[in-house]
């Protein structure tokens, strides 16, 4: 009977555990039984895509390199280039004029847009590269000083290279541009206050979607490769940083990195604004689990272990197969659609209740970055009545940030994940444009 019961928990998704409601109430406790039981059934029936040796380390290998997302045959974006090990982060690898693509999809007049590529560094401080456009308005700065630079994070939230706004702005529009590449203005509004605008690839070439220090570095290597390109224009430039949702986990890296990944520019950064802040993946794990959001979340969790392969090695062949199929490399708009199934992560998993094992114990640890101040002062909002990104994640970011002393405002605005961003952006980028304007910040803690 046990067989036949996880046979139809399997096949017809009815089983109560495989259901769910977006909350962030604490996690049920796993049911004995159903869930072990579905996870060997799964192996049993399931064969690996990946070979099994006796040489474990080896087939983690093997998957790792097989869940990467898939060359776009564009060799600015697939190739990495030799001796990176030589460069410092933020040298400049290759600066490519785009300005007949990404001129005419920024919809208001620009000098010129480039494509920047340079070295930077993953989650555990090895070489890596990352992309980033950069904008420059048609228009001379006559303001004080060198002309400021708005570092717009955009919520890239995706698992191919070709899902991100460099790549549109190299290629063009195509089904996986994403309209938060356009929507809210922010670039067009800031390119029409005569700032420049840097843009950020900002996942890196492995793609690792939701992995902070990932996201951190590479917004942070960004900003020096731009100082880099152009030293007579943006060597005295201030720079402010925006990012909601999916890149508000890259503006959260970064500003939290400052002070240990880049010194130097802490009087550069004058101020970052996030909002619908995804700050403590354990408050996501009780909000995204098991319900509509559950194809995001398992997505995200793929992208961190091609950063974190622990991650990789906790997957059933159910896992493996999803990790190494076409999934790989899409965009949100695809891999959000098994939401519609609640599935829970651990149909994945090759362990008994994974949210609450030693393992996610350790990443929710590492992604939180707690106890890292912030170098620059801090504008967070979200939606008071967000359900899938609680505000509590984003309001305990705030009191941190209070007690280790840094300059912050907390904002709580009406509505959820897509209303609260519309109605906490004015204010939000009404504080951007103060900071770079040269007004000072003021701290509410």
């Amino acid at each position: 009977m046990r067989s036949v019961r996880v046979l139809l928990c399997s096949l017809l998704l009815l089983c109560p555990l495989a259901v769910g409601t977006a909350t962030a109430e604490p996690l049920p406790p796993a049911a004995p039984g159903i869930l072990p039981d579905l996870q060997r059934w799964i192996d049993q029936v399931l064969p690996s895509p990946i070979p099994s040796g006796a040489d474990t380390d080896a087939e983690l290998a093997a998957l790792r390199a097989a869940v990467m997302p898939s060359p776009v045959g564009d060799p600015t974006f697939d190739h990495w280039p030799e001796g990176l090990a030589e460069l410092t982060p933020g040298d400049l690898v290759e600066v490519r004029d785009v300005t007949a693509v990404a001129g005419p999809l920024t919809l208001v007049p620009v000098r010129s847009a480039h494509l920047l590529k340079f070295r930077t560094s993953d989650a555990h401080g090895a070489p890596s590269f990352a992309t980033a456009t950069l904008i420059v308005p048609a228009t001379e700065w006559t303001g004080p000083g060198d002309r400021p630079v708005l570092v717009n994070n955009l919520p890239i939230d995706a698992l191919g290279l070709s899902c991100t706004p460099g790549y549109t702005f190299t290629h063009g529009l195509s089904l996986k541009s994403s309209a938060t590449e356009f929507l809210p203005p922010t670039t067009q509004l800031a390119v029409l206050r005569g700032y420049a605008v840097l843009i950020p690839d900002h996942q890196g070439p492995r793609m690792a979607y939701a992995e902070p220090y990932v996201a951190g570095h590479a917004v942070l290597d960004a900003i020096r490769a731009t100082r880099n390109v152009e030293p007579q224009t943006y060597g005295a430039s201030p720079f402010a940083m925006t990012g909601y949702s999916g890149g508000a986990i890259a503006t959260h890296g970064a500003a939290k990195l400052i002070a240990s990944y880049a010194p130097e520019l802490a009087e550069v950064i004058v101020g970052a604004a996030l909002g619908g802040v995804p700050a403590d993946f354990e408050i996501l794990a009780r909000s995204m689990n098991a319900n509509l959001a559950s194809g995001i979340f398992m997505a995200a969790t793929l992208a961190v272990g091609r950063e974190r392969p622990e991650i990789l090695a906790a997957m059933n062949n159910l896992g493996r197969w999803v990790a190494t199929s076409a999934m790989k490399d899409q965009c949100v708009s695809i891999f959000a659609l098994p939401g519609i199934l609640h599935l829970p992560i651990d149909v994945g998993a090759n362990i008994a209740d994974p949210l609450r094992s030693d393992l996610a114990a350790r990443i929710y640890e590492v992604t939180r970055m707690e106890g890292m101040r912030s170098a620059t002062p801090l504008y967070v909002y979200n939606g008071e009545q967000e359900f899938w990104i609680p505000a509590e994640g984003a309001r305990n970011l705030y009191q941190e940030q209070c007690e280790l002393g840094a300059t912050a405002v907390y904002r709580g605005v009406f509505g959820e994940h897509i209303v609260g961003a519309v109605t906490g952006y004015p204010e939000a980028m009404l504080w951007l444009d103060e900071r770079l304007r040269g007004i000072p910040a003021h701290s509410e803690c």
